[in-house]
């Protein structure tokens, strides 16, 4: 049974909200995890919720994991923790034999060589950025519940595509998909929306089997999200959902804070639970976070959550000439902390964009830096690793159980076209990245144990989104950043353009922009310092430092050495 007296009194309060519609405001660092398992163990153990009836929805394969693991922990392991894509694709699987015979359509492995053949058969000449816009494209229509002639209506656009032509683009893909009996993961969703409603039976079915409802990151749900949820739950009232408006920044990709803002509309006498103690980041980073979101509809203000010695390091900022010298100078940051005894895996330089980290990286790497790149493509999502995973299980029937596990994983990758050593410098980027992928799995067979149990723990690591981090120095982009925390967190390339990123023109793109820095700001524990740089080289135009710089400058330990 969860033991609530370890909880706070706000915490607390939302554990033992059990049986009604309630939602739970929590900002970062504020134990919404936490609360939410308690909550729902406790539930199981006063008898008030069956655990087998109860469905707890995340959104990525590595929250699922986690909750799986710390309800389990609790005594709550029968409850079913899943994104809302893998229990969607459950129920489609299980009653697609029954509703529409055979077994159900397999899921695209990439939406791209589609995209390109219906992108040919309309004559467009589609290079890989504008197929993975039409992607994008493809991917918001659906995720927010939209037909083809809604989307055409809704403003949207590819550059270099007439719009006409991104209409049928979609249109053939559509079609292309049909003829061979293949659906893309937002299908899944669209699909087994579409069996709920036009079946009474297998929403009977579904209704029965789950009563109870806990949908964790609620702020990130998205029209077709929230649509498949309220046929799940029908005119009941026993759902949960957790979330924080402050974390908004999947907007781009369907995501809506307003079902959380609104939810006590939607459920009229829903409790509503504001978590604002954050037992994460000392003082100093909290005044931070809060004057980052102050004002903002629907922001929690932080609160210290524990009595700290001091209110931490303060915020440092710094600007430099050039992106070359801010990326050599956080290098000696990063040194300056390892020095001080901060653990490597306890350091983070977090950017906006992709196309940010090979210069800090280089730099990281040239002060002798351990480093370990997250990028927005998670580790066990790439092709190239679910592969490996594939041919790595299906070893297990033949691999003899007295050879060395680390030999048996080495023929493997080597099938694969995996070798020991360093790849070549002329070898093509992609293909460096397969190997070091695959190194990667090389690398953690390195154990005293045998095959079998090597390949269960490889799959709950995949189950979990468990990335494979070595304890090296991270550098990641700040939404690859969500979820995750470190002791000592640098943020670079602050500036106008960067921070909020060229594309956001709009208010709400601006704010979305803001929300995504205080996601990286809310990593930081006790350290945490921003820098940007006046140019991109010595010889670019120059750049203004971002705007929400202004908010914060007199907060940081020498606001002289941040100049407007």
């Amino acid at each position: 049974m969860a033991d609530l007296d370890a909880l706070d009194p706000a915490q607390r309060a939302a554990a033992e909200s059990i049986g009604g519609p309630v939602a739970i405001l929590a900002g970062a660092g504020t134990g919404k995890t936490r609360t939410l398992t308690h909550r729902i163990a406790h539930g199981i153990a006063t008898g008030k919720v069956t655990g087998s009836r109860t469905m707890a929805l995340t959104f990525t394969t590595r929250a699922a994991g986690e909750l799986r693991s710390r309800l389990r922990a609790l005594g709550a392991g029968d409850v079913h923790a899943r994104t809302f894509h893998s229990a969607a694709l459950a129920q489609l699987s299980f009653f697609w034999p029954q509703v529409v015979g055979g077994s159900a359509p397999r899921i695209v492995e990439s939406k791209a060589q589609l995209i390109a053949e219906a992108a040919a058969a309309v004559g467009v000449r589609a290079d890989q950025a504008t197929i993975r816009d039409l992607a994008a494209e493809i991917e918001w229509r659906k995720v927010s519940d939209l037909g083809l002639e809604e989307w055409a209506a809704s403003g949207r656009r590819v550059a270099g595509v007439a719009d006409r032509d991104v209409v049928r683009i979609q249109q053939i893909y559509e079609d292309l998909k049909d003829d061979r009996r293949r659906l893309d993961l937002e299908d899944v969703l669209l699909a087994t929306a579409g069996m709920l409603a036009s079946e009474r039976g297998v929403l009977r079915a579904v209704r029965e089997q789950y009563r109870t409802f806990i949908i964790d990151e609620y702020q990130d749900v998205s029209p077709i999200q929230h649509r498949l949820l309220s046929l799940w739950v029908g005119d009941r009232r026993d759902v949960c959902v957790v979330g924080d408006a402050n974390q908004t920044i999947y907007s781009f990709a369907g995501a809506s804070a307003e079902y959380l803002l609104r939810f006590a509309r939607e459920y009229p006498g829903a409790e509503v639970h504001t978590l604002d103690r954050s037992y994460r980041s000392t003082t100093s980073v909290i005044d931070v976070a809060n004057r980052i979101v102050k004002g903002q509809r629907g922001a929690v203000i932080l609160k210290p959550g524990a009595a700290l010695p001091d209110r931490g390091a303060p915020l440092e900022l710094r600007a430099h000439a050039t992106e070359r010298e801010e990326a050599l100078a956080i290098a000696q940051a990063v040194k300056s902390d390892l020095a001080s005894g901060i653990p490597s895996n306890e350091i983070a330089v977090l950017v906006r964009l992709n196309a940010q980290v090979p210069l800090i990286e280089a730099a990281l790497r040239s002060a002798a830096v351990a480093v370990t790149v997250r990028g927005d493509a998670r580790y066990w999502e790439q092709p190239h690793v679910r592969e490996a995973v594939v041919h790595l299980v299906a070893a297990r029937r033949t691999v003899d159980p007295k050879q060395p596990t680390i030999d048996a994983v080495r023929g493997v990758l080597a099938g694969l076209g995996w070798a020991p050593g360093e790849p070549a410098e002329d070898l093509p980027a992609a293909a460096k990245e397969r190997w070091a992928a695959l190194d990667t799995i090389y690398r953690m067979a390195d154990v005293d144990y045998a095959y079998g149990r090597f390949i269960d723990e490889l799959l709950e690591r995949q189950s979990r989104g468990d990335d494979p981090v070595e304890g090296d120095v991270t550098v990641a982009t700040i939404h690859s950043s969500k979820g995750l925390e470190w002791d000592s967190v640098h943020i670079a390339g602050l500036s106008e353009g960067l921070l909020p990123v060229s594309y956001a023109t709009t208010p709400a793109e601006i704010e979305e922009e803001r929300r995504l820095l205080y996601v990286a700001v809310t990593r930081a524990r006790r350290r945490l310092r921003m820098s940007w740089a006046r140019r991109g080289s010595a010889s670019g135009p120059e750049r203004e430092r971002s705007r929400f710089l202004d908010e914060v400058a007199d907060l940081a330990s020498q606001p002289g050495q941040v100049p407007s």
